[in-house]
């Protein structure tokens, strides 16, 4: 008697969710796919699948656009959403565009949230499926001084709960605040400090620029006379540091422009701590290292001349524009 054959590789269940889960992780691989029958409708539209998709594909992201708007001007503009991809998987700007009467500034996207100043108040917004979540400032953190993050729970049930991780100079003490606050809870938790690193320095301050999450730890610029360090909130021990930038890296402390305009980034080669500068037309990677004293310094990468690789002019200038860090991309403006 002959054995039974061995079913063909899409009606084998665990086969076919297997090589659907390995579509290219684009907004139109799905509906594509679930157009072909009913079977492979059922199987894509499943939520366990979606997580696992999702799950699958957590390292390579794929970047849908950037929210950018004129936040300081009357009549208030709408944040908008600018595409990045082409059809079929573009998506319209329309489609994630949070309109609004009031006066808005986006302190960044993380996980398919975004975390929006809407004064006096924070607002965690997930554009996709339109939810919005406003929350109150903790006790001691002032709206026009503070910076946060936002991103997905840690738990088990990540795709549902969120924190934020706020962080500010204190007016009354020397000392740099955060507090971060869990959508499992529904409240901010103790407050936690660390001393600035300027003294006494009125001009302490958090740069609005967004933060960016490496490992387990997020980091902000700190501004005062001079932009010589970064304040890194620990996520695993919730707790604060602060270290110097790497050397020459300088601010103008009334403008708030930096010289040499920078962005934390992981490192090339493993990950890691790493910044991106830029200086005219010349870009430079920067490595976060630890010695076997256990002494952390950095050391510089690559150099990049930006001007050898494309056709600029003596009037253009670079300056940073955003990061990814998902898809660790940095977007550069050039003045023409």
């Amino acid at each position: 008697m002959l054995p039974p054959a061995a079913a063909p590789p899409l009606d084998d269940e665990n086969l076919l969710t297997e090589i659907l889960l390995r579509l290219p992780p684009l907004p139109s691989s799905l509906p594509r796919a679930s157009l072909v029958c009913k079977r492979w409708r059922c199987l894509t539209s499943d939520p366990a699948f979606s997580r696992r998709f999702r799950l699958h594909h957590r390292r390579n992201p794929p970047l849908l656009g950037y929210f950018h708007g004129v936040f300081d001007e009357i009549p208030f503009e709408p944040i908008h959403f600018e595409p990045t991809l082409e059809a079929p998987n573009r998506v319209p700007p329309g489609r994630l565009s949070l309109q609004s009467d009031s006066n808005l500034h986006v302190l960044g996207c993380r996980h398919g949230l975004v975390l929006i100043l809407d004064w006096p108040q924070l607002l965690v917004w997930d554009p996709v499926a339109g939810h919005q979540h406003r929350l109150a400032y903790p006790p001691g953190f002032d709206p026009d001084k503070s910076n946060g993050a936002v991103l997905r729970s840690a738990a088990g049930a990540g795709e549902v709960h969120f924190q934020v991780v706020l962080v500010v100079v204190s007016d009354y003490e020397e000392r740099l605040l955060a507090c971060v606050y869990s959508s499992e809870t529904g409240a901010w938790g103790s407050l936690i400090s660390t001393p600035t690193p300027s003294g006494d320095s009125p001009d302490t301050r958090v740069w609005w620029e967004p933060a960016v999450l490496v490992g387990d730890s997020l980091y902000w610029m700190i501004a005062d006379t001079t932009l010589s360090n970064l304040l890194e909130f620990d996520l695993k021990t919730e707790s604060l540091a602060v270290m110097q930038l790497p050397p020459e890296k300088s601010c103008d402390a009334e403008s708030g422009v930096s010289h040499e305009h920078f962005t934390v980034m992981q490192a090339e080669g493993g990950g890691g701590l790493g910044v991106l500068s830029v200086s005219g037309f010349t870009v430079q990677l920067w490595k976060r290292k630890t010695g076997f004293d256990g002494v952390a310094s950095w050391e510089m990468g690559r150099t990049v001349e930006l001007d050898k690789l494309l056709s600029m002019g003596s009037q253009d200038f670079l300056t940073i524009q955003g990061y990814a860090e998902d898809n660790n991309l940095a977007f550069l403006w050039t003045g023409t």
